[in-house]
């Protein structure tokens, strides 16, 4: 089962990441998705080594972006995979059988290479322009998140990512996206994630109640 929320940490130092690791944690989350670039493996493990510490003791789920090598030796829950990392069956190699192993899709066609790579679940997007995403990616919006989603009918957990803020979960939700996946918008305030966890929870709420219908 893949946690709906999915929060990938902010600092302007090691110190201060792993405070807004422990404060998302405390706060209610079920997953951090630790992703940081230009760092060497050596100070990437002593980071990853003290998030561990810190999520295994509130039961939080730890995923690192791309490094397989540092995932499996500190027994990360799993790993988050761009486009220009290793193919997700040769991840799937590499690890422990029980981590999950995330990708990162902007098309249909992304959508259905992962599936067929049978990765755990699929990040969409970006629903809107923000800073910190790739400009050259498409903007997704609920056209196409309904339009890809609508298509593909598929199992795998879809979560939504890019510039979503609380006014857009409900609608994004009935796109038929399953979760989300937030960084500034819960840095800024960490009570806002036991808004879109409840928002998340009523959704699959409503889902149990439409099926078991």
């Amino acid at each position: 089962m893949i946690p709906k929320l999915h929060y990938i940490p902010q600092g302007n130092s090691a110190k201060e990441l792993l405070e807004n690791i422990q404060k998302a944690c405390t706060s209610g989350a079920e997953l951090v998705q630790l992703g940081l670039k230009n760092l060497s493996d050596k100070k990437f493990l002593k980071l990853a080594e003290e998030a561990r510490e810190i999520t295994s003791h509130y039961q939080t789920r730890l995923l690192l972006n791309g490094n397989l090598k540092i995932a499996k030796e500190i027994k990360a829950d799993g790993v988050h995979l761009e486009k220009m990392d290793i193919c997700p069956s040769q991840a799937r190699k590499e690890l422990y059988p029980w981590q999950i192993i995330g990708g990162t899709a902007n098309s249909l066609q992304n959508c259905e290479t992962l599936i067929a790579k049978e990765v755990n679940y699929i990040s969409l997007g970006p629903f809107r322009a923000t800073k910190v995403e790739d400009n050259s990616l498409k903007i997704l919006g609920l056209n196409g998140y309904t339009a890809i989603i609508e298509t593909l009918k598929t199992d795998i957990p879809i979560i939504g990512f890019g510039g979503i803020r609380i006014a857009d979960v409900t609608a994004i939700l009935e796109t038929g996206v399953s979760g989300l996946r937030l960084s500034e918008e819960i840095t800024q305030n960490f009570d806002a994630i036991k808004i879109y966890n409840q928002l998340l929870k009523a959704s699959s709420t409503e889902e149990q109640r439409h099926t078991f219908k």
